[in-house]
């Protein structure tokens, strides 16, 4: 028996076509699999973009305040539920308050300073905190509170 190896006389082009067409590169570009990695990458950080909030966690009081919207990133001084004083994540005696303020703002009277209080909290506890650092000479402070979840009514008729 013998066998033709090359398909006949004839045919050895024809194969050879064939097995050229078949192996040529792809001009379009597959983007399904970037998008199955951008969206994994976008549920990722919905998740954990709530959890980098900074600071001390407190129950802040809700007012219908407007927001405020400031270029620069303001010191944040928090007043926990137990009455401790916190300055951005650090705590910190309320006699070094102002020492800590003067050196990192290096004296500058205008540097935004805001005080965030737990809501169970004394009223009078937060004013001390407010008086220390305006008598330090600081004129931008201002006390941060959380917007109402519900809509609340301004008034009945």
């Amino acid at each position: 028996m013998a066998a033709i190896l090359n398909g006949g006389p004839g045919s050895g082009g024809s194969a050879r076509r064939r097995m050229h067409q078949a192996y040529r590169p792809m001009s379009q570009i597959n983007v399904t699999p970037m998008v199955d990695v951008m969206l994994v990458l976008l549920v990722i950080f919905m998740v954990t973009a709530p959890l980098l909030t900074v600071g001390v966690p407190v129950d802040l009081p809700e007012t219908e305040a407007q927001l405020l919207t400031e270029p620069d990133e303001p010191l944040v001084i928090t007043v926990d539920a137990e009455g401790r004083i916190f300055l951005q994540e650090t705590g910190i005696p309320l006699a070094n308050l102002v020492p800590r303020l003067e050196a990192i703002t290096r004296n500058k009277a205008d540097t935004r300073i805001f005080i965030r209080g737990d809501r169970t909290i004394t009223y009078g506890r937060i004013m001390e905190v407010m008086g220390l650092v305006n008598a330090a000479g600081f004129t931008k402070v201002a006390l941060i509170a959380e917007m109402p979840k519900t809509p609340a009514t301004t008034g009945s008729r």
